[in-house]
């Protein structure tokens, strides 16, 4: 990574902004339930694109938000696979390293609960520092809507605000709850019509 961050800095600063749990993007909309709003990322809720036409709508979903969030900064992109042994290899084939080759390993959450250690999972994130630019990770997006790459999440240098595209959305974690009614306003065409925003 650049401009002087490390791993173990980057690793700190998670704990010292997101004390409320570990940087796993799923589990996101319940540990900063007060400022999380999901996005969902083709009309009538599609789940997967299937022509470049909904490929186009996907990306532009993804984009006008992280533009909305993110103009003019520099983000942290984090991806993640997973093992079951802290440094073994990954326990299935994506093309994560192939999109994001620039990345450094700086997390590493254990689960190991189950007895058996074969069943043991090690969750290992990866990140870098770029300045954000319109469609700077379109291939990574692209590969996430296809549920190819999971977990991905970006966000601003000091953590303050988080995007985690995954296949069909993408859930997005605001400073207040104030900033996310308006940027949930802005985009009301987009969201699901549960009552529970899912």
């Amino acid at each position: 990574m650049t401009a002087g961050v490390t791993p173990s800095l980057l690793a700190t600063l998670w704990r010292e902004r997101r004390p409320s749990g570990p940087p796993i993007a799923h589990t996101f909309r319940g540990t900063h339930a007060d400022g999380w709003v999901r996005f969902h990322s083709l009309p009538g809720s599609k789940r997967y694109p299937e022509s470049e036409d909904e490929y186009a709508i996907v990306l532009d979903r993804y984009n006008t938000i992280l533009d909305e969030l993110f103009a003019g900064m520099d983000v942290f992109v984090v991806t993640m696979d997973w093992s079951n042994t802290p440094t073994g290899p990954a326990g299935y084939p994506t093309p994560r390293q192939e999109l994001h080759p620039d990345s450094v390993h700086w997390w590493t959450e254990a689960e190991l609960d189950d007895p058996d250690p074969e069943f043991h999972t090690h969750t290992r994130l990866y990140a870098d520092r770029r300045p954000w630019r319109h469609g700077c990770i379109d291939d990574l997006l692209r590969a996430v809507a296809d549920e190819a790459v999971v977990e991905v999440f970006i966000t601003d240098t000091e953590l303050h605000r988080i995007h985690h595209p995954y296949d069909g959305g993408a859930d997005v974690i605001l400073t207040t709850p104030a900033e996310r009614d308006r940027i949930r306003n802005r985009h009301s065409s987009w969201l699901s019509t549960h009552p529970s925003g899912l």
